[in-house]
């Protein structure tokens, strides 16, 4: 099988962990679409420096937030801002009020997180052990525990005062 045809696999098989990671750092749907295709570009350009020291999605998952948190930071420079959870809200597939309420809120309070911190939820989110936060971020496991302790103290301190 060719290189083409294995890497073409794996982005159709994990396209959803890519949105996912893409819908997190953009606020409008173009501005998702520009990044994924950026993740898609980085992921080839490394696809052989790919070591196989751990997962391919953990490799992936490195890459694509490595990647969103350069685009967001180029586009900090130009402003032009549409909130993320209207975005958000508008993909979901949920037709439950209070479930759409709530992810509103939540959505709505990740937005004054850092991009490390909104990284780092994100994957807890996404159901990320410690170990698998680590090895993305490259951050120490204790210090991913750390962290996360304090983002979540932070959100539910923001979101009961609201």
């Amino acid at each position: 099988m060719s290189k083409e045809t294995v890497f073409t696999d794996l982005i159709r098989e994990h396209q959803a962990l890519l949105y996912k990671v893409t819908s997190v750092y953009t606020d409008s749907k173009l501005d998702q679409e520009d990044l994924f295709q950026e993740v898609v570009y980085q992921l080839w350009k490394y696809f052989d420096s790919f070591r196989q020291d751990s997962k391919i999605t953990t490799w992936m998952y490195r890459v694509a937030m490595n990647t969103a948190i350069t685009h967001l930071k180029k586009k900090k420079r130009r402003p032009d801002v549409q909130p993320i959870a209207e975005v958000l809200i508008k993909q979901s597939d949920a037709k439950d009020e209070v479930y759409e309420e709530r992810l509103r809120l939540l959505y709505k309070h990740l937005q004054h997180l850092n991009t490390l911190d909104k990284g780092l939820i994100f994957l807890v989110l996404e159901g990320k052990n410690y170990n698998e936060i680590a090895q993305i971020t490259g951050l120490q496991a204790s210090n991913v525990g750390t962290r996360i302790s304090r983002i979540k103290k932070k959100l539910k301190t923001n979101m009961t005062n609201s």
